[in-house]
Order: C-alpha cells, then sequence, then structure tokens
C-alpha cells in the first residue's frame, strides 16, 4: 500500500508534464501560420479605422471653414420665405402641425415642457398639442392630466394620451399617437422630449423650409444646455455635444448628406415618417433607426444651427451611464438590423444611373443617389 501511494502521484505528474511539453509544442506549431496573421489583420484594421477617422477629421474641418468663409447658411441653400396671411384662405392657408410631448413619470419639469408646447406660436386652429403620458406613477398622471386641462380651458387644442401598457417605450408612445384620427389633417409632426422647452418662433422658423423645399424631410434644431455648469460632468457633456452639433452634423446638412435625427427637437414632414414605415421599437435608438430608413428613400434632411432649443443634460452618473448605453449599443445592433438594406439601396441606386426612364421615380429620390448609403454606414458604425 506504501509503495502504491508513492507511485500514482509521481505517474500523475509525469503525465501533467507530457501534457504540458505537448500542449506547448503544438502551440508553437500553430502560433505563426495562425495567430501572428490574425494579430496582424487586427492591427491593420486599426489602423485603417484610425486613417479613416483622421480623414473625416480633416474633411469636416475644411467644410466648416468653407461654411464660414462663404456664409453658406440654410437660407441660401434652400428657399425660404416667412409665412404670410391669406385673405382668401384665412388660416386654412397654414399647414396642419402637431405637437408630440412623451413622458414618462416627469414630476419636475411636466410643467415647463407642456407650457412650452403650448406657447408655441401659430394660428390656433392649426396646431394640435399631443400629450403621451407613460408614467406609471398615478399621481403624476394625474398632474399631467389636471395641467393639460388647465390649457385646454384657455383654448388650446391639447390632447391628453395614455395607453394601457409600455410596450415600445417611446418609440411605441409616438407610433401610438400618429394612429390617432385628428393626425391624419396634419402636415408636419414636431417633437419635444420632457425636458426640452422650445421658443414661441420655433415653428415659424421651421415650417418654411418644409413648406418650400418638398425633398426636405427633417428639420432638426440645435439643443442648448441650461445647466452646462452644473458639475464637470455636465461641462464635459456640452463639450461634445457642442462638437456633435456644430461640425458632425453642421457638415452632413450642409453636404446634403445624411446625419442622425436627434429624437427631440426637429420638425418631421408626416409624409416622409410615413414612407419610411413610421415609428419602430426594435432597437434603443428608434430616432436614429427612422432617420435612417427616411434617407434610404431619398429625403433630405435640414440642420439649423442657429435654431436653439433649451434643456437639461444629466448630472448624476447614474443618468448618464443610462443615456451612454443607449447612444453605444442602439447604433451598433441597428447596424446588424439594417445593413443588408443599406448595402441593397446603395447597389439599387448605382442601377439607377444606368436606367435611361426614371418616371417612376420620386422628385426627393433623385439627386445623390451615393451620398445617404455611405453616410449611413458611417454614422452607424460610429
Amino acid at each position: 500500500m506504501e509503495y502504491t501511494t508513492r507511485v500514482i502521484p509521481e505517474s500523475f505528474r509525469g503525465a501533467r508534464d507530457d501534457f504540458t511539453l505537448q500542449f506547448s509544442m503544438v502551440w508553437d506549431q500553430i502560433k505563426a501560420p495562425l495567430i501572428v496573421p490574425l494579430l496582424r489583420l487586427a492591427v491593420a484594421v486599426c489602423l485603417i479605422m484610425s486613417v479613416m477617422l483622421f480623414i473625416e477629421r480633416v474633411y469636416m474641418g475644411v467644410v466648416i471653414i468653407l461654411i464660414k468663409l462663404f456664409g453658406r447658411r440654410p437660407e441660401k441653400r434652400y428657399k425660404w420665405e416667412p409665412m404670410k396671411d391669406d385673405v382668401e384662405l384665412g388660416n386654412s392657408g397654414y399647414p396642419m402641425v402637431l405637437i408630440q410631448v412623451p413622458m414618462y413619470n416627469e414630476r419636475e419639469v411636466y410643467q415647463l415642457s407642456i407650457g412650452a408646447a403650448c406657447g408655441l406660436s401659430w394660428p390656433s386652429d392649426r396646431i394640435i398639442i399631443q400629450v403621451l403620458d407613460d408614467s406609471t406613477d398615478p399621481t403624476i398622471k394625474d398632474m399631467v392630466e389636471l395641467e393639460c386641462q388647465r390649457w385646454a380651458s384657455k383654448g388650446i387644442n391639447i390632447k391628453y394620451e395614455i395607453r394601457d401598457n409600455r410596450n415600445g417605450y417611446k418609440a411605441g408612445a409616438l407610433k401610438e399617437g400618429m394612429k390617432r384620427s385628428y393626425v391624419k389633417n396634419c402636415d408636419y409632426v414636431a417633437i419635444f422630449d420632457a425636458d426640452f422647452q422650445p421658443e414661441p418662433d420655433f415653428l415659424w422658423r421651421t415650417i418654411p423650409f418644409l413648406v418650400h423645399n418638398p425633398e426636405i424631410g427633417l428639420v432638426q434644431a440645435r439643443w442648448k444646455f441650461v445647466n452646462a455648469d452644473e458639475c464637470l460632468m455636465t461641462r464635459m457633456q456640452e463639450m461634445s455635444l457642442n462638437y456633435h452639433f456644430s461640425v458632425e452634423q453642421e457638415v452632413g446638412s450642409s453636404t446634403y448628406a445624411f446625419f442622425g435625427f436627434n429624437g427631440t427637437a426637429g420638425v418631421w414632414r408626416i409624409a416622409a415618417l410615413n414612407e419610411a414605415g413610421g415609428w419602430k421599437d426594435r432597437t434603443t435608438v428608434e430616432d436614429m433607426d427612422l432617420a435612417v430608413r427616411a434617407s434610404l428613400k431619398g429625403w433630405k434632411f435640414l440642420y439649423l444651427d442657429d435654431l436653439r432649443v433649451k434643456n437639461e443634460l444629466p448630472s448624476t452618473f447614474k443618468a448618464y451611464r443610462y443615456q451612454q448605453h443607449r447612444w453605444s449599443c442602439g447604433p451598433a445592433n441597428l447596424f446588424r438590423k439594417m445593413i443588408k438594406e443599406i448595402v441593397m439601396n446603395k447597389v439599387s441606386n448605382f442601377s439607377h444611373l444606368f436606367v435611361s426612364n426614371t418616371s417612376s421615380v420620386s422628385p426627393h429620390q433623385e439627386a445623390h443617389p451615393f451620398s445617404f448609403p455611405f453616410f449611413v454606414c458611417w454614422e452607424l458604425r460610429k
């Protein structure tokens, strides 16, 4: 028995040493022909991506300089005329505008957002305020409903809408809101999140672009942060988002290329929204999802840098982390779902160059056959 207890451990150690030696030999044999090329490929891909990012930054810098030098304001690139009263038609000469304000347990800001929406200047019989309340707190629901009733008693055409569930979250609420019968008479829809406060002249500065330029599907305004100096985190967010607006979106708009809808502080042409398939809740970035589908249909987007809408930045790390997680994971998931559609759209646009009869193509689909698919892929990749 003593002999056995001594032999087994020694044999086991010998087998283990043999296995380690064999594994080391196998690793030495496959390391050079397999692992090294994969690492080299990964390094090459990283270098290529770095060069692409550098070229993109240089390109955007050049475009911004040219915009500043030559003053390529939106009013010069697109037709813009102020809306005028028609003696014969009266207010019916103005387009019907829907204002959507999605909410979810907004105890602190619901009065400000509803008040700002109801304070928008536009003929009273040509505007509908739609408050989409998904609140789960009964107390907050009652407060929001009472606030809507208060504005309705002042003659404001405001609708308080609720759902039995929260399917699709914000996208689901917006989608349900668009199904209401009174929406069928509307031409445009402006969307403001609960913490956004547009100035009274917001519609007078955006709607004319849509009225006089039938190829434009979206007019996007810039965000103005009222709590940017609250802490270091809000200052850092302001710097990052200011670059996004003043450079990325300005360049995309000025070059007639793709840039994403920010989910709020924008006005959609309802025809463009419907043609793109409406709101979908398949990702956490329903705003970019809609923008990609609309751009693939050929609709143009316009960004107005001098039109700014007040809002607040996340001031707690928890809120900031949640926001960044949604903004980071959402585009990657959307890219995975839409890559085939984007590639097929690019191939289809390429084939249109060799087709002489384009009578079946709508006016907003004729220009810039390559710009949208390329920039859609690039923006989603980022």
